[in-house]
């Protein structure tokens, strides 16, 4: 078996083994119940803030690539921005979104370095923007929790927010490795990334629309989340979900399951959990986040279709087969 084959094999286990673990803990009955009596108006809602989203997703995308001096169209930026989203939530494959980006912003003329750096920075921005919004906004957060449960956050949070920023200063740094490892072609293209990360970061003309842009996802897909609860009528504020979100969001990176499915509705329990909403409201909270999630992303594809290259197909070269092509 391949190694994609395998990597593939393994999320689906995990995604599997996930949602079977949910489903013996939540009453089926009672999350089916929530299901078919969602508000069809506030799903339709959500629905629209995603597709929104995904325009503001193109825009922090081109931000990016402008700041480390590769600029990309509008049109271009939002279109390919969708694409990947496509193939993100719609295609079990072990290519990702992202790396589907690289492909066909490479293929549109742009360097390989800013083809890749450019996608990676705009996933380093989305992560900064997370650690500020959530650090803003837990304050007001706060009195909706007890003693006990603030003692098991506080740190979580304390923890999370060192981590991004020692984080970020080490990607800042990479161009300051040991000389010696230069001759290898993987930390010379680090060395690239630490240069391009300082250009987006330290340059405030720069840093303060991608930020923006960064901020406005995460409260986009909160308003979204929110609008899913009063779907279902859960007992939960937008505050709430500007606190809860992101972090759910955040393990939802971590590529280990396909789509996210398992894991985010895991998530959602958990964090929701922190205050009282039930076990399984959250789980279909969840799982109707990715299914708008998938009905978002699914014009992605006919965009794809329709501006595909001649010959091009949905197996892409992974960045180190194309960086052999550049040579």
């Amino acid at each position: 078996m391949s190694k994609k084959l395998l990597a593939l094999a393994l999320k689906f286990l995990v995604s599997g083994f996930l949602i079977w673990f949910l489903i013996s803990k939540i009453d089926l009955g009672e999350a089916k119940e929530r299901l078919l009596d969602a508000d069809p108006l506030m799903l339709a809602a959500a629905l629209l803030v995603i597709l929104i989203q995904i325009c503001v997703g193109g825009l922090r995308w081109q931000a990016v690539m402008k700041a480390i001096g590769s600029p990309i169209s509008t049109l271009k930026s939002i279109q390919l921005f969708y694409i990947g989203a496509f193939f993100s939530q719609i295609l079990p494959s072990s290519v990702g979104g992202d790396a589907v980006r690289i492909y066909k912003i490479y293929r549109e003329g742009i360097g390989l370095r800013a083809s890749v750096n450019g996608v990676l920075l705009e996933r380093a921005v989305t992560v900064v923007a997370l650690v500020v919004l959530v650090d803003i906004t837990f304050p007001w957060f706060m009195p909706r929790v007890d003693a006990a449960t603030m003692k098991l956050i506080l740190p979580g949070i304390i923890m999370v927010t060192l981590a991004g920023a020692v984080g970020l200063g080490f990607l800042m740094m990479l161009d300051r490795l040991p000389e010696g490892l230069r001759r290898w072609r993987i930390f010379r293209g680090l060395g690239n990334l630490g240069v391009d990360a300082r250009q987006v970061f330290l340059s405030v003309p720069h840093l303060i629309p991608v930020l923006a842009l960064g901020i406005i996802t995460h409260i986009n897909i909160s308003f979204c989340v929110f609008l899913l609860a009063m779907s279902l009528n859960l007992d939960v504020t937008w505050l709430d979900c500007l606190v809860l979100v992101p972090p759910v969001l955040l393990v939802m990176t971590l590529p280990i399951s396909i789509a996210g499915w398992g894991v985010r509705e895991t998530a959602m329990v958990a964090a929701f959990g922190l205050i009282g909403v039930p076990e399984g409201g959250a789980a279909v909270l969840g799982f109707l986040l990715g299914l708008v999630g998938i009905a978002s992303a699914a014009p992605g594809g006919v965009i794809w279709l329709v501006s595909r290259d001649k010959g091009e197909t949905m197996d892409y070269p992974e960045p180190d087969i194309i960086k052999a092509e550049e040579t």
